[in-house]
């Protein structure tokens, strides 16, 4: 489960030109564009978009623009100098300013339209136009397409300005939420959750923007103040940005015949999504239904393990629309997110979520998701073959998501509690433990992952001691004990060695693999990005050292500052606690 990076790799990209020679702009040198759209790209103020699958549009630059952080994670790996995360021409193009790239860069970026569907319905009159032509890419604006080491990548501005999609917003992101992803995907990324990733991330130094906040320890539901805070931009990548809500933006088109030309626009999106996140998976050589029935049972199996993975780390998507839900099948957007504390099913860290995005809801909201991803392709299903065959393999593997998702969920809880297969009587006596307790939800299993003999470890975790509690966690540990000794052959492969026991120090790096000891609490992330607004990144800098690191065994300090109980005050506090908004 770790992501351990060769630091020693030899950069390769040393500068913007050498970065410039592996560009490739697959989206817009095979999609349709607006027909509609402004040549030059100055196209930022809200409007509906009826067709084409991008709109060429300029980033808005930053002014006074100061380097804040750069993942050398990703930089290692990607092969490029650090160096060239401070160089001013690096700085000026992810700054926004694409006006001087080198050849043979693009000088106009591009964002895309999707459609919004909240926990599997449609909905079209939020948008400004009462349409649903008015959503997308408001104030993220991808600026490259590269393809390095045989991957391609695309980054995309977070900030990066308005565009048609903007709905009347000023297309900026702030210093604070843009700290938060910038963490939060290098965190995602440690923990071997799939995600996309943090490039780099810069403020300006004179830009600022009001946005409605939370008063200094308020305990207020939604934020009480209106703050001037600075604007930034981070760079997101991944291989697309391809969403749920894009390939419904384009099945509800062909669905209604919009226009002439929706059911071509649809077929190209799902194909150039098969090529983009797929390509390895699914033999491009085959016909297009094939490709799709493909496509859903990959995409499927990828949303079903990515959830369990969530749930792992305790982490809560909160806001989990169609929109927010990658077609790729890793984590995007980091919006109202959080990483749980105490333990509880209806953990939701966004008070407009409901508890329909909590915690251990989050594997029905992503059922939903998938059923609007299979109503997107069934029109151009419908339109491949006039046999229902397709069609019904369709609707098998949509209605095949839970139990798939139920098997995922069940190796994972497995693997967190070391055992070879689950156990529900054991699972469903511990859920119901660590809600009586409480208990705090990631120090609770890195104990647990001690072997420990008897419930003192596991004490550590106790938000509170109620009296009676005590005897009923050691009933509980001894069951526990007696699975993982009588379990300690590795059931879990069919190799030669499957039957060999394990010894106790096998079990418990097992157990320490899977469950991290140091996760990205919000009360760790505020101080850090209340330090930045003043010019101080040097929190923002140890965090990520910290978090890149999750499931190793770090220095004293850092156990002390980062693996402990959330302080009592804390508790409910507005920014800390939970959250109204992300921008």
């Amino acid at each position: 489960m770790t992501n351990t990076p060769d630091l020693k790799t030899s950069a390769t990209v040393a500068t913007l030109d050498d970065l410039a020679k592996l560009a490739s702009y697959s989206l817009v040198d095979t999609l349709n564009c607006d027909p509609d759209a402004k040549a030059n790209g100055v196209d930022h103020a809200p409007r509906q978009v009826f067709t084409g699958h991008f709109v060429p549009v300029n980033p808005t630059p930053i002014q006074d623009s100061e380097y804040v952080a750069h993942s050398q994670t990703f930089f290692h790996e990607l092969g490029f100098a650090d160096s060239m995360a401070h160089s001013a021409d690096f700085m000026r193009m992810f700054c926004g300013d694409l006006s001087r790239v080198p050849e043979p860069m693009r000088k106009i970026g591009w964002a895309t339209g999707y459609a919004l569907s909240i926990f599997g319905t449609e909905y079209t009159q939020q948008c400004p136009f009462q349409t649903g032509n008015g959503y997308g890419d408001g104030r993220a604006v991808s600026v490259l397409e590269a393809v390095i080491n045989g991957q391609r990548w695309e980054m995309q501005l977070k900030g990066g300005g308005r565009t048609p999609y903007c709905r009347g917003a000023d297309g900026r992101a702030v210093l604070r939420s843009s700290v938060r992803e910038f963490l939060a995907q290098e965190s995602m990324h440690a923990l071997g959750v799939p995600t996309s990733r943090s490039l780099s991330l810069y403020v300006s130094k004179s830009d600022k923007v009001q946005r409605p906040w939370y008063s200094q320890g308020s305990r207020a539901r939604d934020p009480d103040r209106f703050i001037s805070e600075a604007v930034a931009i981070s760079t997101r990548v991944a291989p697309s940005f391809i969403r749920v809500g894009q390939l419904e933006l384009f099945g509800r088109r062909a669905r209604k015949q919009e226009h002439p030309q929706a059911l071509q626009e649809l077929e190209k999106i799902v194909l150039h999504l098969i090529d983009r996140e797929y390509g390895d998976v699914i033999d491009k050589h085959l016909g297009t239904a094939e490709k799709i029935l493909l496509l859903a049972r990959a995409f499927r199996s990828r949303l079903t393990a990515l959830v369990a993975n969530w749930i792992r780390v305790g982490y809560c998507q909160g806001n989990f629309n169609s929109d927010n839900c990658a077609a790729g099948g890793f984590t995007l957007d980091y919006g109202p997110f959080g990483f749980c504390d105490v333990f509880s099913p209806y953990y939701q860290p966004w008070t407009g979520g409901g508890q329909h995005f909590a915690f251990l809801n989050q594997p029905v909201a992503a059922e939903r998701n998938f059923h609007m991803f299979c109503t997107a392709l069934q029109p151009l299903l419908t339109s491949l073959t006039s046999q229902k065959d397709c069609l019904q393999q369709l609707d098998q593997i949509r209605g095949g998501f839970s139990a798939e998702m139920q098997t995922q969920l069940e190796q994972m809880w497995a693997s967190k509690l070391g055992l070879g297969t689950f156990n529900a009587a054991l699972f469903n006596g511990l859920q119901t433990l660590m809600a009586q307790t409480p208990v705090d939800y990631t120090i609770f299993f890195r104990e647990l992952s001690t072997l420990p003999d008897d419930i003192g470890p596991l004490k550590k975790s106790f938000y509170e001691a109620y009296e009676g509690m005590d005897k009923r966690w050691s009933a509980w540990l001894a069951i526990w004990q007696s699975l993982v000794v009588s379990g300690s052959a590795n059931t879990s492969t069919s190799d030669a060695n499957a039957f060999k026991p394990r010894s106790r120090d096998q079990i418990s790096r097992q157990m320490k693999l899977v469950n991290p000891k140091y996760i990205l609490r919000e009360w760790f992330l505020a101080p850090a990005y209340r330090q930045a607004s003043a010019g101080d990144y040097s929190l923002i800098r140890e965090l990520q050292k910290v978090m890149t690191q999750p499931y190793a065994e770090q220095s004293k300090e850092v156990e002390e500052r980062y693996y402990r109980l959330k302080p009592a005050e804390l508790f409910e506090m507005g920014g800390v606690s939970h959250l109204s908004c992300s921008s």
